[in-house]
Formats: C-alpha cells, sequence, structure tokens
C-alpha cells in the first residue's frame, strides 16, 4: 500500500469514527484496529489552521472554538449560531443527540 493510500484509509476511518458517536477506543476495537495508530493519523490528517479558514471561506461553516465559561447565574447550556443569523439555544447533556440530527439535516 503507498503512503497516499493508507493516509486515504486512515482519513475513511476517522471520517467514519467522527459519524459514529462512539469514542475513539471503542470504534478501534470495533473495527479491529490500533488504538495508537489511530491516534496517530487523527492528530497527522487533522486539518490546519490555514485549512480551517479556507474551508469557512468555500463551505459557509464556522469552526467552533471552546472558551471560557461566564456564569450569568442561569444555565441555558449551549447556544450555536449558523451562517444567516439562526440559532440553536439550551443544548445541554441530555439533549445534545437532538443537535446532531438537526444538523444532519442541514
Amino acid at each position: 500500500m503507498t503512503p497516499t493510500e493508507r493516509a486515504h484509509v486512515w482519513q475513511q476511518h476517522i471520517t467514519d469514527w467522527e459519524v459514529s458517536g462512539v469514542s475513539g477506543s471503542a470504534y478501534c476495537k470495533q473495527q479491529s484496529l490500533v488504538y495508537h495508530q489511530f491516534v496517530y493519523w487523527r492528530r497527522k490528517l487533522a486539518p490546519t489552521e490555514d485549512s480551517l479558514e479556507q474551508a469557512q471561506t468555500v463551505t459557509g461553516f464556522a469552526r467552533v472554538v471552546s472558551g471560557p465559561v461566564v456564569s450569568t447565574g442561569r444555565v441555558d447550556g449551549l447556544t450555536v449560531s449558523l451562517p444567516g443569523g439562526v440559532s440553536i439555544t439550551g443544548l445541554h447533556t441530555g439533549n445534545i443527540e437532538l443537535l446532531g440530527a438537526v444538523l444532519r439535516q442541514l
């Protein structure tokens, strides 16, 4: 297998894992993969800062960055703001799967 073919195979595994909803370790067990190789390829094939900015420009999707949590005395959960002014608010661990379902439909 050429290095390019190997990278393609691992990219497909990483893509499949991302949509699977299971941990990396569980995915590797299901697929009979070596976990440390999975981690290596996931890091190696991770998009760079430049490619993320380029993808945002091309697709209209925004990169999500975790920031500091500011307490307002309320527990509203997560808010996701999409291009075009659409916001999804009130997300928390009890309904986070709903967000995945909504985003898959967009």
